[in-house]
């Protein structure tokens, strides 16, 4: 080991190599000091990164969702009848066609429910309705069963202008609707 009397005498005897040695230091020190901060920013970014990822896949990715709810109108509920019975389920589709048949400002004349139909074995349940509405408003109705929740198949559409009326606006509709139970036994 060197003594500390004979490294001072080095250092004496070499002025610019003490300078430069030191020198060296400082950079070396500096350059160590600056990349150590580039590594922890580097690594805050990806910490930063991997919990908004966390967080996304926590939430079920609310923000697409409520993204696509800005551009698009997605019904919410769920697509099947709800109802522990057929008779509730039926209710539920009563309810739903009532519903839309209002909001297009039409006249539900009379409703049957077929419980008892083809499809009924494979948890659907059928309704038939005759609804007077104005002309302009056919398409919203229609959108308005086929895009909302729970899901409504058309199964048949009978389209006839009214009679007795004095407004030839007015149409008359035989519409056979039919839509799968949440819990079929």
């Amino acid at each position: 080991m060197i003594s500390m009397q004979k490294f001072e005498g080095y250092l004496a005897r070499f002025p610019i190599a003490a300078v430069a040695a030191y020198v060296a230091l400082v950079v070396l020190f500096a350059f160590t000091t600056v990349q150590t901060v580039f590594e922890i920013l580097s690594s805050r970014d990806a910490a930063a990164s991997s919990a908004e990822i966390l967080q996304t896949l926590e939430a079920r990715q609310p923000a697409q969702r409520s993204a696509v709810r800005n551009d698009v109108s997605v019904p919410t509920g769920s697509a099947f009848l709800e109802g522990q019975t057929v008779s509730v389920a039926s209710a539920m589709l009563l309810q739903r066609v009532l519903a839309a048949t209002k909001r297009a400002n039409g006249n539900t004349l009379s409703s049957q429910v077929d419980i008892q139909g083809p499809l009924a074995k494979s948890g659907f349940v059928s309704a038939t309705f005759n609804i007077e509405l104005p002309a302009a408003s056919l398409q919203p109705l229609l959108y308005d069963l086929e895009a909302g929740m729970p899901f409504l198949f058309i199964d048949e559409l009978v389209v006839q202008a009214a009679t007795g009326s004095t407004d030839n606006s007015k149409l008359r509709l035989v519409l056979g609707i039919s839509a799968q139970r949440q819990s079929a036994n």
